[in-house]
This record gives structure tokens, sequence and C-alpha cells, in this order.
């Protein structure tokens, strides 16, 4: 009588289904060939509005105390190679199909009823293989020319259309890589980034660096009351001008310096402008504050040379445009 009374209520709950919407869902892409750059428009990852998945009460009840006790859970990850996604192109995904495959779901006997969105594109484009020339940066991004690198120059899969400056592998170095590159080398792997928000694609092989000996070469500096540019676009010229939000300018005050006797004379007594701000022509359709990084206008020989950069991370503005009256006649 017991073992009947529990194949009944075993019977019940797969009978009565039940069913549970979950948010906060996405998709992202996992390692794909080298030679392939498989991307969701462009984006390392999708979001997925939601997920209705259905099956015995019990079941629902299991899964949500697992996804509440493990978010990540509800991060899947895409093997475009696995699903057949190898081909240059405009691909769909189907995405309650793909979720259906999940191991976790699955093995709670689950089915995904609905999602949010159904269908999403993934993108492939074919990579070639070109010659890139190995370039230094700083953690505050300010190119560092090394005393040596080895090899100069080496073979990375781009899209086709990459050509001249855009031929350039990256290599960042932290400020102990930089002081320890001073008295031996290093050895670091460079990377591209195929386009913003994707995940670097790291080289095949390293490359070893040395950098020049410090001494008393370089040296901390403080601009004081720098001089602000703008540079607006052909469109905009004469025809607006800019009102700062932060009328201060502490945002340029007190620019902290690293550099050569020669470079900071250089930037000190021979730039126009120590700080400028670039107006582009969007600006003028926007109708709130805009914030942009103004850009510090270092000679451009020292900086390659890496002998003057800032001290710190740049900082951005706050400004609007306001629109010239033109007065008639």
């Amino acid at each position: 009588m017991v073992f009947l009374t529990i194949l009944i209520w075993v019977w019940a709950d797969l009978a009565l289904d039940d069913e549970q919407s979950f948010s906060g869902a996405s998709i992202t892409l996992g390692k794909s060939k080298s030679n392939l750059w498989v991307s969701f428009r462009s984006e390392p990852a999708v979001d997925i509005n939601e997920i209705v998945l259905k099956g015995p009460v019990s079941k629902i009840s299991e899964v949500k105390q697992i996804i509440s006790n493990n978010p990540e859970k509800l991060k899947f990850n895409f093997d475009a190679e696995q699903h057949g996604f190898v081909s240059p192109g405009e691909n769909e995904l189907n995405v309650r199909d793909f979720l259906r495959e999940s191991i976790w779901i699955r093995e709670l006997g689950l089915m995904v009823e609905s999602c949010e969105p159904e269908v999403v594109d993934v993108n492939v484009v074919e990579l070639v293989q070109k010659e890139l020339t190995v370039r230094c940066f700083d953690g505050d991004n300010n190119p560092r020319r090394p005393e040596s690198i080895e090899p100069e120059k080496i073979l990375m899969f781009v899209p086709r259309n990459w050509s001249g400056e855009r031929l350039i592998a990256l290599v960042n170095l932290t400020r102990g890589d930089i002081e320890k590159a001073r008295s031996e080398v290093i050895e670091k792997t460079p990377y591209i980034v195929l386009a913003t928000g994707q995940p670097p694609r790291r080289a095949e092989r390293n490359v070893m660096i040395k950098m020049p000996p410090e001494g008393d070469l370089l040296q901390q500096y403080t601009i004081k009351n720098p001089k602000l540019g703008y540079c607006f676009s052909y469109n905009l010229q004469g025809k607006y001008k800019v009102e700062l939000d932060n009328v201060n300018l502490n945002y340029v005050l007190d620019i902290p310096i690293r550099a050569t006797p020669a470079a900071i004379q250089a930037y000190e007594e021979n730039t126009q402008y120590h700080v400028i701000l670039d107006i582009i022509d969007n600006d003028k359709f926007e109708e709130g504050a805009i914030r942009r990084i103004v850009r510090y206008n270092f000679p451009r020989d020292y900086v390659e040379k890496g002998d003057i950069f800032l001290d710190k991370a740049p900082v951005e503005a706050e400004f609007r445009l306001e629109q010239i009256s033109s007065e008639g006649p």
C-alpha cells in the first residue's frame, strides 16, 4: 500500500506541469578557429530577455533554487564550429533549439517553452594572415618605444580589409613590466582587438622586450593653467560655440606628466594648445551635456620615443553646443 501511494505521488507530480519565466540569461561566444571571427553582429555576447521553462512542479522548484544559488547557470556558451557555423556570412541561430541542448536543462527533464528573442544573427568573417608591427603601450594607453623587441613583426589572422596603420599588434606594459624590462628582457604576448567590446585575440607566439634605462631622464612635471583649444569639424566652424558645464576647467588644470626635459620644454613652449577638445558633427544634435575625453597634445616625436606621457588617466570634459545667431544687415 505504501509503495502504491508513492507511485501515485510520483505520477501526480509528473502529471502536474508548471512553467517558470527567467530573465538575465545570455549567450556568450566560445573560442573559434583562428581564421574565423564569429560574433553576434560584432558583439561577443547576446542577452536573452526571457526564458520560459516547463516541467514537473518538483523540477521547476529545483531549477529555481539552482539558479538562485548560481545565476551563472543562465550564461550559455555557444560553440560556433560545433553548431556548423563555419562558412563566412550572415547566419541565424534558433535560440530555443540551442537552449534545449543545454545539458543541465535536459538532465532536469525540462522543456524550453519559449524565449525572447527566438532568433539571433550570427556573423562569420573569414580572416587572413598578415604581417603586423608590434607596438608597446603603457597602462594609460601611451605608446612606449622599447630599446629592442624581438621579433618586431609577427603573423596574425586579421580581417582582409585591414591595411596600413591598422596592421598593428598591441602589447600592454604595466609599470612593473616597464621597470623590470629596464634591467632584463621580458616576454609578452601581442594581441589585436577586432571590434570595440570584443575580447582580445592573442598571437600564437610571444615577443621579447627590453626597455631603455630610465636613469634621470624621465622626470615628473605638472602643467599649471594649460591652454585649452577646440577642434571643430568643418561643418560646425563659425556656427556653434562651446559652453563648458565644468567652467572652472578643473578637468584640465594641473596636468601631471612624466617626460624628459627636452620633451616638457617642447610641450610647454612650442605647443599652441596643451589640451584639445574635439567637436564633431553629431554634437549639434545632442540636447543634454556631452561628455568626451580631452586630447593631450603632446609633441608626436617625443611621444613615439616614449619621452613624454600623461601620469594619470585621461579625463572627460562636459560641454554643450550653442548655436551662434547670425545678425542680418
